[in-house]
């Protein structure tokens, strides 16, 4: 079974994040509707992302201001943790419908050597996803530098006769329209979740 690391640390999940919220509430005043994911306090600019996707394309993350943006770290023989992860943000796009626009999903690799443009497209297709998100693939000390700017532990295989599970960070990162992490949601998000947030977050 794949192991599902936390990607902030304790410390720093502590003071990010400062709980559930509600679902809007009704008073006199109206209040704005509050984003169901993990809110992240203070909401700080997301880190640099720039690599190559899965058919050699640059993906740099500053290009999607405006949008609502998801980030998470995946790899495609991942025997669990990773398609629960892909299958919800399948269904939260199914629901969203037209307003699916509003939402850039990238996945970044947490391992460089399985992680390959073939393995990728066939891991897409299987869930449904081609077209539907970026797979960022690299070479390791290009990934490891993601992984450091983004928080996020990665453990290799242990020799060559460990099993062939990669222990990652498996949180996924809600990033706002002006470029912002504004949630946090853990790899069981419910996709209710993602298609509630993403409005709101393509509007701040």
């Amino acid at each position: 079974m794949s192991k599902a690391l936390t990607g902030l640390g304790a410390t720093t999940i502590a003071a990010l994040v400062v709980g559930l919220s509600a679902c809007g509430g009704s008073s006199s005043d109206s209040p704005k509707p509050k984003l169901a994911g993990l809110q992240a306090k203070p909401q700080v600019p997301a880190p640099p992302l720039r690599l190559r996707d899965s058919l050699r394309k640059p993906v740099n993350i500053s290009n999607y201001r405006g949008k609502a943006v998801l980030v998470t770290f995946i790899y495609t023989h991942c025997p669990d943790v990773c398609p629960l992860i892909v299958g919800h943000l399948h269904s939260a796009l199914a629901t969203l419908g037209p307003a699916a626009s509003k939402l850039q999903i990238i996945a970044v690799s947490t391992d460089p050597i399985g992680d390959t443009p073939k393995t990728v497209k066939k891991f897409l297709a299987a869930h449904e996803m081609t077209g539907k998100m970026q797979y960022l693939i690299g070479s390791r000390p290009n990934l490891e530098r993601v992984w450091k700017a983004w928080n996020i532990v990665v453990h290799p295989p242990k020799g060559p006769n460990a099993p062939d599970v990669v222990e990652h960070s498996a949180e996924v990162y809600g990033i706002d329209a002006s470029g912002k992490i504004t949630t946090v949601y853990p790899a069981n998000f419910q996709p209710r979740t993602i298609v509630h947030d993403v409005p709101l977050l393509a509007s701040q």
